[in-house]
């Protein structure tokens, strides 16, 4: 029995229409000549639905990933993948020189506000297209003609630029956190960078494991670090505030700070704005795994939605939390551990053990956000391989059979994580500068998708078949997604402080340049004559 999934978009849109079968359980799918659309190696269990099989033929592909992740493991591995509130904690110090509590507060809610309308946005072209491709598929469907194959070539080169440090930027995290608890528990201690650097590489080998030997067993992972992400919230915010002395509502709301020497207070809460926008970013993580995701039109904007909702007020409760309880912001700020909230956690606790106990948390549910991240560079990477936008595009594109992983992918993802880490060496503020280049990049493959999306609706094209529709108000969300990308944008190249030396300039600008004049000259040279983009491949009219 098929049923005509209810596509109209009420703003007038024209949209297309699929079949679905309501009673489709085995997702085996042939084509009108008994061809099977999906990789023999795949067992029957990892098949998707019939809806899954529609659109990966609308899209002009075929299944080659097992679909094993549903919508609570996928859910977990969007929120553990963001793990929003334990980013902001470690993250804080930007903010909190840069804007102070007040700052950090309403900044936060600012961003929380203005990544609602991009998750949303990005939930719906999920819908409409879910594929591991992302941004660069959207972008080659949705662009003009003209601009299809150029656009969606760059938006793809600065996803890889995007996931590649991010999943950098969040092993960093988890690698110095243990460097700073050494520092807490051994005073003579020396914090050297490249120790932090092992650590990091250490924290990225071993997500790997999950990410390829353990692979199918990562949707039940991820299911349970969704659970010590909402407990672990629990477990330490109660002891800040059952244990910690109070900061008074007036600092907590109304105190701004200028730490960073900006010519005014408002310029410093902007350039403080890196760290809620960097605990929020990574809303297509869950994009690049929709081809290992059953029943993905529609399960993928659920748990898109609902993980910024999870991740969101979870950030703002600790956020509020940590500017109730830090205690006196001048002295955390200096912590010989590096980390102002284990200095907190001390302060609070006046306990090695205690503190040690808390920093576990964020450093299992890190640990569990770089595997997430290093899944998610791998398929991004993965996608654009098979579609040759990349150097060696047949190597990285392949995929181990009986595995059926990119494990090429997976391992060039491990590598890049070991060449970017090599920065903390010869920067103090290495971090700084990944995070920021992630948030630069991820936030321009965001505004180019969107702009192409609005100028498709400005245009009257058809667009798309989707099973979660924004409506009448597509176009408005889409629009004021990307005027708060822009600003985010514009203010990720800062750097932290007004008065810049070479050690602590923001080298986000020169690495970004530095990625995109390469692919131009790739592309140029010999991309564009390999390279067509998913519009290629597209038979919408299936």
């Amino acid at each position: 029995m098929h049923e005509l999934a209810d596509l109209k978009d009420v703003s007038g849109n024209r949209v297309e229409t699929v079949a679905v079968d309501a009673n489709d359980s085995t997702g085996t799918s042939v084509d009108d000549n008994g061809t099977s659309n999906i990789n023999p190696t795949i067992p029957a269990k990892f098949h998707g639905t019939s809806a899954d099989d529609h659109e990966m033929r609308s899209m002009g592909r075929h299944q080659e990933l097992n679909r094993n992740f549903h919508f609570i493991s996928i859910l977990g591995f969007a929120c553990t993948l963001m793990s929003s509130w334990e980013t902001t904690l470690t993250t804080i110090t930007f903010g909190l020189l840069n804007g102070g509590p007040a700052g950090l507060v309403w900044g936060y809610v600012i961003v929380f506000a203005g990544m609602l309308t991009v998750f949303a946005s990005v939930a719906e072209m999920a819908s409409m297209a879910p594929t591991a491709a992302g941004q660069y598929h959207w972008v080659s469907e949705f662009a003009p003609p003209k601009f299809q194959k150029i656009l969606s070539y760059a938006v793809g080169w600065i996803c890889v630029l995007g996931w590649q440090t991010a999943a950098t930027s969040v092993a960093f995290l988890a690698g110095t956190i243990i460097q700073g608890l050494l520092v807490l528990i051994y005073p003579n201690y020396i914090f050297e960078p490249y120790q932090g650097t092992l650590l990091c590489i250490a924290v990225a080998s071993f997500s790997i494991l999950f990410n390829s030997y353990l692979a199918k067993k990562l949707p039940l992972v991820e299911g349970f670090v969704l659970f010590v992400h909402i407990f672990g919230l629990l477990a330490i915010t109660i002891t800040l505030w059952t244990l910690a002395p109070r900061n008074t509502a007036a600092m907590v709301f109304t105190e701004f700070d200028n730490g960073g020497g900006w010519a005014t207070t408002g310029v410093s809460v902007m350039v403080g704005l890196l760290t809620p926008v960097y605990a929020l970013t990574g809303v297509d993580s869950a994009v690049h795994m929709s081809e290992e995701t059953r029943d993905a039109s529609i399960i993928l904007p659920r748990a898109i939605i609902w993980s910024v909702i999870i991740n969101g007020f979870a950030g703002l409760f600790m956020t509020i939390t940590f500017c109730f309880t830090f205690g006196n912001a001048a002295d955390i700020l200096v912590s010989p551990t590096g980390f102002p909230f284990l200095q907190v956690f001390y302060n609070v606790t006046n306990s090695q053990v205690g503190t040690v106990l808390m920093a576990s948390i964020l450093i299992v549910n890190l640990t569990s956000c770089t595997i997430s991240s290093i899944a998610s560079a791998s398929r991004q990477l993965w996608s654009f391989a098979r579609d040759r936008g990349i150097p060696c595009a047949n190597f990285v594109a392949y995929v181990k059979p009986g595995w059926n992983i990119p494990l090429n992918a997976v391992l060039i993802s491990l590598a890049f994580t070991v060449l970017l880490s090599l920065i903390n060496i010869g920067s103090t503020v290495a971090f700084n500068a990944i995070a920021a280049l992630a948030v630069a990049a991820l936030t321009s493959s965001y505004q180019i998708s969107l702009a192409c999306l609005i100028a498709k609706r400005l245009r009257g094209d058809t667009l798309p078949a989707r099973r979660w529709s924004l409506g009448r108000y597509g176009i408005y969300v889409n629009c004021v997604a990307l005027g708060f990308l822009f600003v985010v944008w514009f203010f990720s190249f800062w750097p932290e402080s007004a008065v810049v030396t070479p050690v602590t300039m923001n080298w986000n600008v020169v690495m970004y340049g530095g990625v995109v004049i390469f692919a131009t000259v790739y592309y140029v040279l010999i991309g564009r004559h390999y390279y067509n983009g998913p519009v290629a491949l597209l038979k919408r009219e299936l």
